[in-house]
């Protein structure tokens, strides 16, 4: 094992320790919260040891990145299941290369990405490049701050609609991010309110993608069914992509 596969290793198994202890703290199963490894700024080689370490779930935040590392880890790994998230912010003139390569948006915030995204995965469809619908999480906004993206609270419900009227996304849940001037478990309650009400129409929302790596524990005390984590599993990353 290489040196920096055993750091992988070493930083796996303590939020697994973590996700462990959270959900026994919580009264939960710890196979109702699954990891999500987040790759930003990190090589497809790092990404390799993580499947080679049994993860298979894995999010980045740009396309342009994110695009030829799922490509370069494809021809490392060939043959691995794994499946690729966007949960960055979308640009609508990129929904065509991100449709190619993402198995689930997490980061939709508005009915006119989710539009944008329908259209492009019916046009791969029909190229032949995309056999299956594409998996979506509405992106909440608990604060209303548009600098961090996200539809607010009041909003999901429409957004739902759009998702579900598209035909070609397949609504799964909910995710968003903590906002800084907010406490974590106050945050992640807010969360849960909006999703106990939005599941009232839309059963199918089970999915909560909540919790990263400095506030996974309260996340997965609200019901968090993904965490998100990158500093903790893979280390401080570079200003840039390398």
């Amino acid at each position: 094992m290489t040196d920096r596969c055993a750091e992988l290793a070493a930083g796996l198994a303590e939020i697994q320790a973590r996700i462990q202890s959270a959900c026994a703290y919580a009264g939960r199963d710890p196979g109702e919260v699954r990891l999500l490894a987040v790759t930003k700024t990190w090589p497809a080689a790092d990404v390799a040891h993580l499947v080679d370490l049994g993860l298979t779930e894995f999010a980045e935040n740009r396309d342009q990145e994110a695009a030829p590392k799922a490509v370069e880890l494809a021809a490392a790994r060939p043959g691995a299941a794994v499946r690729w998230h966007m949960v960055g912010h979308v640009q609508r003139n990129k929904t065509r290369s991100i449709v190619g390569w993402a198995d689930e948006v997490q980061s939709v915030d508005s009915p006119r990405l989710a539009v944008a995204l329908a259209k492009a995965v019916a046009a791969a469809r029909t190229r032949g490049e995309r056999t299956e619908p594409l998996s979506v999480l509405l992106q909440a906004s608990l604060d209303g701050d548009p600098e961090r993206g996200g539809a607010v609270l009041s909003d999901l419900p429409e957004l739902a609609d759009a998702v579900v009227q598209s035909g070609e996304l397949i609504l799964r849940g909910v995710m968003t991010v903590a906002p800084r001037a907010m406490l974590p478990p106050a945050a992640f309650e807010l969360l849960a309110t909006a999703v106990d009400r939005l599941r009232k129409d839309h059963p199918e929302a089970i999915e909560v993608s909540a919790g990263m790596s400095g506030d996974l524990e309260a996340a997965i005390a609200h019901g968090s069914t993904c965490v998100r984590v990158g500093t903790a599993l893979l280390g401080y990353r570079g200003l840039a992509s390398p």
